[in-house]
């Protein structure tokens, strides 16, 4: 079966400006073995003879990076869509007259409090609440689309509709998703399942509330699934599986390849240095654990569960994260709602 490339998230450098506490990638100093910038030029031309639809670049802080706007001209250049997803704190003049060139889909922009003394203490530096609403300023009068994630966790969850308030007037569309359990993530934060659907709720109530509705706010990819009371929330037209690997591809700054760029570094079986992307790819056998997958891969109180075949239990890394196995979500609003709330 031939798989469509629709998108791929590419964490171009691990440098960093701030400390976050919930980095899952332990972002910082940048990796030594980063691509050079003649790897990262071909693998913008690889990717678009896979025809690749989106890219995504990320990382760390992506404008950190020497050459990101060279990086970011190609793959315009090579006639893919192009996304950003910054933490916000640099606000350059020649950061935003290079993005205004770009044009980019959208500019993801990190915002974690709904008070700036919280969100600087995910985020480890005073000061990076306020520059990230400034940046996103400057993003709307420079007619820039900008798309706010929102990680949510212990810590901030009940800031919330604080942060809503502060978005409200603005020009942005919202994505909430939920904070999982690698990196330097302390395991405390992480939210109960009953928390959990309370953020679905949230949503809900905002989309339902809200003027601009789905407009301004969605959940991510791992905001539950088939759900009697809540409407679909992840943004998908209709929930068919996770997408690792069959419609998504996670690129590391080192050139390391994984079905999805949250999966953590243990789904890291390739590197472009080693395999061409196209190969990769291309190769029926790669990211077998979810192209290949079948009824009986589903573990857990997703194996008898009636949405199991088009679900494929959920979001992978959550499932592993929450699990330490595939294919079995716990954080599925359909499970809750039976096993927690009746």
């Amino acid at each position: 079966m031939r798989h469509n490339l629709e998108c791929a998230s590419w964490e171009i450098t691990l440098k960093c400006n701030l400390k976050c506490f919930h980095c899952e990638f332990s972002a910082g100093k940048a990796d030594p073995d980063e691509l050079s910038h003649e790897e990262a030029i071909k693998l913008c031309e690889d990717l678009a003879r896979l025809k690749c639809r989106l890219v995504i670049l990320m990382g760390g802080e992506p404008f950190l990076r020497k050459d990101w706007y060279i990086i970011a001209k190609k793959i315009k250049d090579m006639g893919m869509e192009l996304a950003f997803i910054t933490n916000g704190y640099s606000t350059s003049d020649k950061i935003f007259s290079k993005l205004r060139d770009l044009s980019p889909l959208y500019i993801g922009v990190s915002i974690d409090g709904g008070k700036a003394e919280t969100h600087d203490t995910i985020r480890g530096v005073k000061g990076s609440f306020d520059r990230a609403l400034k940046f996103i300023d400057i993003c709307t009068k420079s007619k820039l689309r900008v798309h706010i994630v929102t990680s949510v966790h212990k810590f901030n969850i009940d800031e919330l509709p604080l942060l809503r308030d502060i978005l409200s007037d603005k020009d942005v569309f919202w994505e909430i998703q939920m904070t999982d359990v690698a990196g330097r993530f302390p395991q405390k934060y992480l939210l109960n399942e009953r928390e959990f659907y309370s953020v679905g709720c949230f949503i809900a109530d905002t989309q339902k509330t809200h003027p601009l509705g789905k407009k301004f706010i969605n959940g991510s990819h791992d905001t539950g699934y088939h759900s009697n009371h809540l409407p679909d929330l992840t943004g998908f037209t209709q929930w068919k599986g996770c997408q690792a690997g069959i419609s998504l591809i996670g690129i590391e700054s080192n050139g390391g390849i994984k079905g999805c760029s949250a999966l953590t570094t243990e789904f890291v079986k390739y590197n472009i240095r080693d395999k061409n992307i196209l190969d990769i790819w291309n190769d029926p056998n790669s990211f077998s654990y979810n192209r290949q997958f079948k009824k009986d891969d589903l573990k857990k109180y997703c194996k008898n569960c009636k949405y199991g075949l088009s679900c494929k239990g959920g979001c992978l890394e959550t499932s592993y994260m929450s699990t330490g196995e595939l294919h079995c979500d716990p954080y599925c609003f359909y499970r809750i709602e039976h096993e927690k709330l009746l």
